[in-house]
C-alpha cells in the first residue's frame, strides 16, 4: 500500500508532478471527502483553500493560509454591451409583412383573397412585374398563406398573423419545406430534376411543399421541358410559385399551367406618401417635393425608391429637414422648371437663349442625359395635355398650366417631330464622347426645326402666295421677323430662302397680316373671318385672365369645348403669321363677352325703367310693361321739298 506523507498531506505520487499539472479538486465533491482534509494544501496549491471554512490557527498550521491573507477569487468579466447592431438598410426593413402591407397591388390581393376564401387555389402561380413591386416578397408571402397555421387558423389562409408556425422560418428562408431557388445561377436540367425527385415526397412539417424559382426566365429549354409534365399534374402537396421579370422569354406552355398575376408599378404619387410614412417612422423629415423627385426617379419600384430614400436621408444633420434641392443634386436632376423653360426657349427657335440656359443646368451639375430625359418628358405632357388637358400631366398646376400653353401653342406634327428627335439626340448624347457638347448641338437642331414649316402648312402658304414662316414667330433673337437668314442662330436658310422666290407677294402679304392688340380685337379679327363658331364659343366660353400680342389667359366657363384652346391658337396663328400660345386653364378671370353684353343691357333697362317720363307712363296705364329696348337710329333731318317748278313753257 502507498502512503501518504504526513508532513505534507499531499499523496507520494504527486510529489514529482508540476504545479501545472496538479488538478484541483471539484468544490462540489467535497462531501465525498473525510471532514479532516479541509484546509489541506499542498505545496503545489499553497495559497489556495478548500471551500469549507477553515480551522483556527495554529502553531503548526501554514502561515500562508489565514482567513485574512488567502487569496480572493478573481471577479467574473462584466459582459460587453453591443455598441450597436449591424445597420439594416430600408428596403429589408421595411419589406411587407403581411398582404396588407403591399401597396400598389390591390387587384391581385383581392383577387387572390377571393380564391383563399373559396378554396380555389391554384398549384402553380407566375408573379412578373419590373424590378423591385415585390415580386419575392409576394412569393415567400404567398407561402406563408399557403402553410397559414396558428392556434385559431388551420387552413390556407390571407390573414397572415407573426404567431404563425412556418411564418418566422419561410421569411427567413430556412424553412425546410419551402425551397427557394434562383433559377439565374441554377439554369440547368439537374437542378430541375432534384426538385422533381423531392416533391414526390410529403411535406415534413408543413401543409404543402412548395417551390420558389426567383427568375425563372433564366431557366434553360431543357430545364423548362423536364418541368412541363410535374408543373401540369402535380402531386396536390406541391405548389409552385415562380418569378420573373421578362415574362416574354418564359414559354407559352409553362405560362398557360400557371395562373398569372402582373405586379404593376406603384403610381409616384402612392409610393411618395410610402416613403414619407417611412421617414416618418424613422424620425426624419424630409420635403414633400424632395419625396416626389424620388418616387418619379425610382420609376414605380418600391425597392428603388427605399434605396433612394435612405440615400437621402443622411444628406442632412440629424433634426434637419432634407430638402428637394439637395435630392435633386443628389440624383442629378436638374430644376424641372429651368427644364421647362429650356423647352420653350427650344420650340420658340430662340437658341441662344437656350444654349445659356443649358450651360447654366451644366454648371449647376444637371447630367446632360438626364437633361435630354426632362425635355421627352416636356413633349409628352404637352402632347398630352394638348389632347387631354393640363390634369392628364399629373404635374404641378404651374408647370401644367406652361406645358399646356405651349402644347396649345404647337401642332402635333411639331411635336411629333421634335419627340423624334429628342429620342435620336438621346442615344447620341449616351454614346458621345461628351455629352454636353452632344446636347447642345441637338438643342441647335431642335431649334433650327422649330420654325420650318410641316409640309401642309409649306403648300398652303406656297398656294396662298404667303412666305414660309415656321413654327413660332419671334425666332431665337425675338424680333418677330418672319424671314431670318442664318446668322441670327435660329431658323435656317430654308426660311430666308423662301420669301425670295416670291418677292412681290410676300412683302404685301406680310403687311396685310393683321396684329391684335387687345381681346376685343382679337374677337373682332374672328368676326372679320366668318369664323362664326369659333366667335360664339369665344364670346361665351372665354373669361380673360391676361392677354398681350401673341398670348391670352383665360379661365374656361362651363361647358366649354375642350378643344377651344387649340381651336383659338390655330386659328389665330393662320390670320395672324405669328403663334399665339393660348392657356386655358387660368383662374379668376372676368366676365365673357356675352355676360358684359347682358349685364350691360340690364344695367340699361334699369336706367330706362328709373326715367321719370317712362315711370309716368306706367303709372298711367296699369299693367303695361316695358318690351323690348331697342337702339333706334338717330333721326337724320330730311332737306326741305322745293316748291313746284312752273314749266319753261309758261
Amino acid at each position: 500500500m502507498s502512503h501518504v506523507d504526513a508532513e505534507s498531506g499531499a499523496p507520494p505520487w504527486d510529489e514529482d508532478l508540476p504545479a501545472e499539472e496538479v488538478v484541483e479538486r471539484d468544490p462540489n465533491t467535497d462531501d465525498m471527502f473525510a471532514p479532516a482534509s479541509a484546509g489541506v494544501t499542498s505545496p503545489a496549491s499553497a495559497g489556495v483553500t478548500s471551500p469549507a471554512p477553515a480551522p483556527a490557527p495554529t502553531p503548526d498550521a501554514d502561515p500562508l493560509v489565514t482567513p485574512t491573507n488567502a487569496a480572493a477569487p478573481a471577479p467574473a468579466p462584466t459582459p460587453t454591451p453591443e455598441q450597436g447592431a449591424a445597420y439594416q438598410v430600408l428596403a429589408r426593413k421595411y419589406r411587407p409583412r403581411t398582404f396588407e402591407d403591399l401597396i400598389g397591388q390591390e387587384a391581385m390581393v383581392r383577387t387572390l383573397t377571393n380564391a383563399f376564401a373559396t378554396g380555389r387555389i391554384a398549384h402553380a402561380f407566375m408573379l412578373t412585374g419590373v424590378r423591385g413591386v415585390g415580386k419575392t416578397t409576394t412569393a415567400r408571402l404567398l407561402a406563408r398563406a399557403l402553410n397559414n397555421e396558428t392556434d385559431a387558423i388551420d387552413r390556407p389562409s390571407l390573414a397572415l398573423s407573426p404567431e404563425g408556425r412556418h411564418d418566422a422560418a419561410i421569411m427567413a428562408g430556412q424553412h425546410m419545406d419551402v425551397m427557394e431557388m434562383d433559377a439565374a445561377s441554377h439554369t440547368g436540367v439537374g437542378d430541375i430534376r432534384e426538385i422533381l425527385d423531392s416533391v414526390r415526397y410529403a411535406p415534413v412539417e408543413a401543409r404543402y411543399k412548395v417551390y420558389v424559382l426567383d427568375e425563372v426566365h433564366m431557366l434553360s429549354t431543357q430545364a423548362f421541358n423536364a418541368l412541363l409534365k410535374t408543373l401540369e399534374e402535380p402531386p396536390p402537396h406541391a405548389k409552385f410559385i415562380f418569378a420573373t421579370t421578362e415574362i416574354r422569354k418564359v414559354p407559352v406552355t409553362i405560362l398557360s399551367r400557371c395562373q398569372r398575376f402582373d405586379l404593376r408599378r406603384v403610381e409616384p404619387e402612392v409610393l411618395s406618401q410610402h416613403l414619407g410614412r417611412v421617414a416618418g417612422r424613422e424620425g426624419l423629415r424630409i420635403e414633400a417635393e424632395a419625396l416626389a423627385l424620388i418616387a418619379r426617379a425610382a420609376e414605380g419600384s418600391v425597392r428603388d425608391g427605399l434605396s433612394l430614400l435612405d440615400q437621402a436621408l443622411v444628406q442632412a444633420e440629424r433634426g434637419e429637414t432634407v430638402k428637394a434641392e439637395v435630392v435633386r443634386d443628389m440624383l442629378g436632376l436638374a430644376d424641372r422648371a429651368r427644364t421647362i423653360a429650356l423647352f420653350e426657349a427650344v420650340m420658340a427657335g430662340r437658341t441662344p437663349e437656350a444654349l445659356e440656359g443649358f450651360r447654366q443646368l451644366y454648371g449647376f451639375g444637371a447630367d446632360p442625359v438626364q437633361v435630354v430625359n426632362d425635355l421627352l418628358e416636356h413633349c409628352h405632357a404637352a402632347s398630352v395635355a394638348k389632347m387631354l388637358g393640363p390634369q392628364a400631366t399629373r404635374l404641378p398646376n404651374d408647370q401644367a398650366r406652361a406645358l399646356a400653353a405651349l402644347g396649345a401653342a404647337l401642332s402635333a406634327a411639331t411635336l411629333s417631330r421634335a419627340w423624334q428627335m429628342l429620342l435620336k439626340g438621346l442615344d447620341e448624347a449616351r454614346r458621345a464622347p461628351n455629352p454636353a457638347e452632344a446636347v447642345e448641338m441637338l438643342l441647335i437642331r431642335l431649334a433650327y426645326a422649330a420654325d420650318l414649316p410641316g409640309p401642309e402648312e409649306a403648300l398652303k402658304a406656297l398656294k396662298d402666295g404667303r412666305p414660309l414662316t415656321g413654327g413660332v414667330a419671334g425666332g431665337s433673337g425675338g424680333s418677330g421677323a418672319p424671314a431670318r437668314g442664318p446668322s441670327s442662330g435660329g431658323g435656317g436658310g430654308a426660311v430666308a430662302r423662301a420669301p425670295q422666290a416670291l418677292p412681290d407677294a410676300a412683302p404685301h402679304s406680310a403687311s396685310a397680316l393683321p396684329d391684335p392688340q387687345s381681346f376685343e380685337a382679337a374677337v373682332a379679327l374672328i368676326g372679320e373671318r366668318r369664323d362664326i363658331s369659333l366667335q360664339l364659343d369665344v364670346q361665351r366660353y372665354v373669361r380673360p385672365v391676361s392677354f398681350k400680342p401673341g398670348a391670352i389667359v383665360f379661365e374656361p366657363a362651363p361647358g366649354a369645348p375642350a378643344d377651344l384652346a387649340r381651336r383659338l391658337s390655330s386659328r389665330l396663328k393662320e390670320w395672324t403669321g405669328r403663334t399665339w400660345l393660348i392657356a386655358a386653364n387660368g383662374a379668376g378671370g372676368g366676365e365673357t363677352l356675352i355676360e358684359q353684353e347682358k349685364k350691360a343691357r340690364a344695367a340699361e333697362r334699369a336706367a330706362i325703367e328709373a326715367d321719370p317720363f317712362v315711370q309716368a307712363v306706367l303709372t298711367a296705364f296699369p299693367g303695361a310693361q316695358i318690351g323690348e329696348v331697342r337702339i333706334t337710329a338717330p333721326v337724320v333731318e330730311l332737306p326741305a321739298i322745293p316748291d313746284e317748278v312752273e314749266d319753261e313753257e309758261d
